[in-house]
């Protein structure tokens, strides 16, 4: 029986709010993301430095969801510890690794100059 197309939204809702519901570092990311947005909106960004922003934020989200999805299926097909299993979940861990890296670095190219600004504008 196919389903409605508009569960595809609710199942994929479903697969978010459980990450945010099991995975602390989802809610890690999520402080952040907060945090980075605030921070945008006092540095008063471009639409382009949002764009990147924004587009690193998804993939930190995404590659979380992804690495959430490969944990979940190894732990059902090898309960117990394999060191194929291991290899699958830890280089799962390793992509979330390298967009987290990849963020980090986005922020500091866009948040340099605005930061800069703002703490000589306190300090004199």
């Amino acid at each position: 029986m196919k389903r409605p197309w508009r569960d595809t939204f609710y199942v994929a809702v479903e697969g978010i709010v459980y990450a945010f519901n099991t995975q602390r570092n989802m809610k890690v990311h999520a402080i952040i993301t907060f945090m980075v947005i605030l921070l945008g909106i006092v540095a008063r960004l471009s639409w382009m430095e949002w764009l990147w922003i924004m587009a690193a934020i998804a993939m930190v989200f995404a590659m979380e969801l992804m690495n959430t999805a490969v944990e979940a299926v190894v732990d059902l097909v090898m309960p117990d510890p394999h060191p194929l299993a291991k290899i699958a979940k830890d280089t799962a861990a390793g992509a979330v690794f390298i967009t987290a890296v990849f963020a980090v670095f986005v922020g500091v190219v866009i948040f340099a100059k605005p930061l800069f600004y703002i703490a000589r504008t306190m300090l004199l």
